[in-house]
């Protein structure tokens, strides 16, 4: 195509869209409001949409992998941040090392899955 792709902006469902709004902010991530049901949250050049909206099964089987420089650093982060005493439901999971890299995994409030990641090649 000759038309370049800038971006990719995935659309998340969030069980309490307070909460959750509250928790991506924390998480670090710039909320820009564009109606009273949806916010666009930013990180860097990066960003999704949360939407004021929750259907258990799109939820329950949401998966984002957002890949990071170090993943050990960004798990540092991500423990100092004290989500899970924050946040009723999230969950925090520890580094796992694969055959292509090593990534750690983080659940939102609604039960979105995050994965964070680093590949071995990518350096």
């Amino acid at each position: 195509m000759e038309n370049r792709a800038v971006s990719i902006r995935p659309f998340i469902g969030a069980q309490n869209f307070e909460l959750s709004k509250s928790f991506y902010r924390d998480l670090g991530f710039e909320e820009i409001v564009l109606t009273p049901n949806m916010s666009l949250f930013k990180i860097q050049h990066l960003g999704f949409y949360l939407q004021n909206g929750y259907v258990k099964d799109w939820v329950d089987n949401t998966m984002l992998f957002l890949e990071v420089e170090d993943v050990d650093l960004y798990w540092n982060e991500l423990v100092a941040l004290n989500l899970q005493g924050k946040y009723t439901g999230v969950k925090l999971s520890p580094i796992k090392v694969e055959d292509w890299g090593k990534e750690c995994f983080l659940h939102d409030p609604s039960g979105i899955l995050w994965h964070f990641g680093e590949f071995f090649n990518s350096k």
